[in-house]
């Protein structure tokens, strides 16, 4: 197949679990014999075309004026206007069997395409607003965000979350019929690569020492993944055992107020916070680690918890949405009720005290990932690629949906081009979009 990726996050653009998973699967897809390509936002100092290593990557340039990222709204519908002209100049040369779209800043991008190009949309939902702010929308900004996540998943011929809690989720919020949506969960790398020679990364950072643990958070800055319990939990950790060091890898938009918070408890001494780790760092640092916690209140699967299984380190992880799908508590991690700082200390010196938890944990996780390969990853996905294409031409055939020429036809034939898309335009369709968004 010949796959057209869209998505916000793609290397060296990685922000959090989204971009890494799009790294990875589409890498796996090449493996699995399909031709990837992916539109994406631009980068500094990358070309607006190039293969990185077997996948055609196309990069959007922002539009002048540009506007700031902060705007997030703005930013997504200008940033969407680009994918939009991007994909018309490359959908009007090659032949795409399916798009995928990735969460709901390329939803604009893809249900465009999908209409101009009659090409099936497979949108995978890595969160939700609703998710991520506990089912409260106070915002007009939030409720927008919710409503776009509607539209792309109205818009998709199929819908791939990650969890099974997540497809529950996804169901009831945007009451999606059942047979819509598809779980295929995060992959990992089942072997992480050892440092190059004179790598300056986590190793140099912060060189081995087996009389101070390491007790690792890794992941997006934000409320939702719970860094402000751990560093809660930190005085009764430090009471028990004094040489215990914190390392928090990542950034995002509570940095600053998790590095406040630290100052204020007087913990500076303790806690090395050493911003975002690319792909290539991470496994270094994964290696230093004692324990890694992941106190998330909201996760819908918690790629971090994984890759510390696959880099054979415990894990302990907030009880909730993904990470209690994947994390059976005792065997291959520990689980606490989020927000829970005593439960949450008492844990992570269990793990740093009784080695024989430790070595049975890490032996869990090491049979738990061993089934995560980005491979099967792919396979899934190339399986749920081709049902929406089945399911696609059906709906064509007994003209269930309208049988519009794709417009690389039209294109060609290019003096009817002006008017099919008027025609188009005039089309009421599309009504539902604009009467059914909840709040």
């Amino acid at each position: 197949m010949r796959v057209l990726v869209i998505s916000w996050e793609f290397p060296p653009t990685i922000v959090g679990g989204l971009g890494r998973h799009v790294d990875r699967l589409t890498e796996a897809l090449v493996d699995e014999g399909h031709e990837v390509h992916i539109l994406t936002r631009g980068a500094a100092d990358r070309p607006q075309e190039e293969m990185q290593g077997r996948i055609h990557v196309h990069r959007v340039a922002e539009y002048p004026p540009v506007v700031p990222e902060e705007d997030l709204i703005s930013w997504v519908l200008a940033f969407n206007l680009g994918l939009v002209v991007a994909g018309v100049q490359l959908l009007n040369n090659r032949q795409f069997d399916v798009i995928h779209a990735h969460d709901w800043l390329v939803a604009y991008a893809a249900a465009d395409l999908q209409r101009l190009y009659s090409i099936p949309v497979v949108a995978t939902v890595h969160a939700t607003e609703y998710g991520r702010h506990q089912g409260w929308l106070p915002e007009p900004m939030n409720r927008l965000i919710h409503q776009v996540e509607w539209w792309l998943t109205y818009v998709a011929r199929r819908v791939i979350t990650c969890s099974n809690y997540m497809r529950d989720q996804v169901q009831h919020i945007f009451e999606l019929p059942p047979a819509k949506l598809d779980v295929v969960p995060n992959g990992v790398a089942l072997r992480m690569p050892e440092p190059a020679p004179g790598d300056t990364g986590a190793e140099t950072l912060m060189p081995k020492d087996p009389d101070r643990p390491i007790v690792l958070f890794a992941g997006r800055l934000e409320y939702e993944k719970g860094v402000q319990t751990l560093i809660e939990a930190a005085p009764a950790i430090l009471a028990s055992s004094p040489h215990v060091r914190f390392v928090v890898a990542g950034d995002g938009t509570y940095g600053t107020g998790l590095r406040d918070l630290v100052d204020e408890t007087g913990l500076a001494d303790h806690f090395e916070f050493v911003g975002f780790m690319d792909s290539t760092r991470m496994p270094a640092l994964y290696r230093q680690a004692s324990v890694v916690v992941v106190p998330s209140i909201y996760e819908p699967f918690g790629i971090v918890a994984l890759e510390a299984m696959a880099a054979h380190v415990p894990v302990i992880v907030g009880d909730t949405g993904g990470l209690r799908e994947l994390v059976d508590h005792g065997t291959n991690g520990l689980r606490i009720e989020s927000e829970n700082s005593a439960e949450l200390a008492g844990e992570i010196l269990r793990v740093l005290d009784d080695t024989a938890l430790a070595d049975q944990l890490v032996a869990g996780g090491r049979r738990a990932s061993a089934s995560r390969s980005w491979r099967m990853i792919a396979r899934r996905t190339a399986e749920i690629y081709a049902k929406a294409i089945r399911e696609e031409k059906h709906l064509r055939e007994t003209g269930e949906i309208e049988d519009r020429p794709p417009l690389r036809l039209v294109w060609d034939a290019s003096v009817t081009y002006r008017s099919v898309v008027d025609r188009d335009d005039e089309s009421d369709g599309d009504t539902a979009i604009a009467t059914s968004g909840q709040d």
